[in-house]
């Protein structure tokens, strides 16, 4: 009994990882897409010495927006997962390590959030989307 409550509560607990995970990348994505605008975004990234600004500032917009949306529904889970993994990665070596875990008061905003992201992002690439995803409910199997 215990062993099938635990597995409920991983499924759970998956199910959950992945809405917040999802909600916060869609928002981000739909952000740099519909409200900031992609050639802002590209020149932000030129800012910060990323190579190729305008054409990874589409890339990082499309794989939050629709990464998220996969990760929401349970769907190419591990490869979405995996695209905002590096996302994380990249955003925390370039714009949040110099600011430091927590950032003094007029610096903005350090890489505490930017961790948590990545952990969850991790999490879900290393375990999968649990058996609440479209991929295991309707296929059986992940895609």
């Amino acid at each position: 009994m215990l062993a099938k409550l635990f597995g409920e509560s991983q499924d759970l607990a998956l199910l959950l990882g992945r809405l917040i995970l999802g909600v916060i990348f869609v928002a981000h994505g739909y952000q740099k897409l519909f409200v900031l605008g992609v050639d802002n975004v590209g020149k932000f990234f030129e800012g910060v010495g990323i190579p190729a600004p305008l054409f990874f500032a589409w890339v990082v917009s499309l794989v939050e927006l629709f990464g998220g949306i996969a990760v929401i529904l349970g769907v190419l889970t591990r490869w979405a997962a995996l695209g905002l993994a590096i996302i994380m990665v990249v955003a925390t070596l370039t714009v949040k390590l110099p600011v430091g875990l927590i950032a003094p008061p007029s610096k903005g905003a350090g890489y505490e959030l930017d961790l948590a992201l990545l952990g969850l992002a991790l999490v879900l690439l290393l375990v999968g989307p649990g058996r609440a995803s479209l991929e295991k409910g309707l296929l059986g199997k992940e895609l």
